[in-house]
């Protein structure tokens, strides 16, 4: 086993802009670039392994390969590789949207649901988001205003600054807002409930699917409490600040300044840089990592980064 630098397929939703190519050098021929699943297995869109002996393979045939103790003891209680994470450029603003749970998920679409996080990677000055309902509503309030398309009127919009955090707990109604860059650590679930697109027509030129009756099911219906990353904590090799953590993945964000071991007995781990530069070592091998480089690090395996950037780091 060793750890596997991985490629991203791109997503180019009619919402994205530029800024995965133009500052993380994602290459595509699509106009633009929406989203980039730095590490997946989903069978929307799997990442490829770009080094050693596995060059070519998806990371589900090089998980093949290893054998699944390379996902580690934590993963055993999921029946499939577990997360999915990804950069998202939202130049414009994306639908209403939730995401069912797990037991609503594998009943109605034969997945599990999703709950997630998102970082703020970067904003324009005045962004926000939709994180949750303003008020607490009756399952006849709430249906009216599906129903009626006025579903903002009773959306909690958020100012967000660059290293806000955001845990999108499975029933919370949420959107991205324009000009939002966003490190989005979620369960391995492509399910999502579109509650409204604001009349936008999709690449046929038709309006967008609505699934009002399986949101109208599945929406929290009480605020969501305002959630709070950790405070950094200095440490030999720069600063270590706790992301989210639940039962489904812990992501910690890590400002390097010099140089750390990663190593997880009873975990694979993911890194993502979002700054910087940094040299993984390994055995007699040596990565060299980029703002957007995605590694895929088998569970008890030690490697040594080195360097100065901003990785988040993630594990089950």
């Amino acid at each position: 086993m060793y750890p596997l630098l991985l490629s991203a397929p791109l997503k180019d939703y009619l919402w994205g802009g530029n800024r995965l190519k133009d500052e993380f050098g994602f290459t595509s021929d699509k106009e633009k670039i929406a989203e980039a699943w730095v590490l997946s297995s989903h069978k929307d869109g799997q990442s490829v392994v770009l080094n050693g002996k596995l060059k070519g393979k998806t990371l589900s045939e090089a998980i093949e390969v290893f054998g699944q103790d390379c996902l580690g003891e934590n993963t055993k209680k999921f029946p499939y590789f577990p997360l999915l994470i990804k950069l998202i450029d939202a130049k414009d603003k994306l639908s209403v949207q939730v995401h069912p749970d797990d037991e609503y998920a594998l009943k109605n679409e034969g997945e599990f649901g999703k709950t997630e996080m998102w970082y703020i990677v970067d904003c324009e000055e005045d962004a926000k988001l939709i994180y949750g309902l303003n008020k607490e509503v009756t399952q006849d309030e709430l249906n009216e205003k599906i129903e009626n398309d006025t579903i903002t009127d009773i959306c909690n919009f958020v100012p967000v600054k660059k290293g806000d955090v955001f845990f999108i707990k499975s029933g919370t109604l949420h959107a991205i807002g324009k000009g939002i860059l966003i490190a989005e650590i979620q369960q391995n679930s492509n399910t999502t409930y579109r509650v409204s697109d604001y009349g936008r027509l999709g690449a046929d030129g038709k309006p967008r699917q609505l699934h009002k009756k399986q949101a109208s099911e599945v929406i929290d219906k009480k605020p969501t409490a305002p959630y709070k990353k950790a405070t950094a904590k200095t440490t030999s090799f720069g600063t270590l600040t706790e992301l989210a953590k639940c039962k489904f993945f812990t992501a910690n964000l890590i400002d390097l300044d010099g140089a750390t071991t990663v190593k997880n007995e009873k975990s694979f781990v993911s890194l993502l840089v979002l700054s910087g530069k940094a040299n993984l070592s390994y055995q007699n091998e040596t990565l060299e990592l980029k703002k957007g480089s995605s590694v895929f690090v088998p569970a008890d395996f030690e490697v040594k980064i080195s360097g100065k950037a901003e990785i988040i780091v993630s594990n089950v």
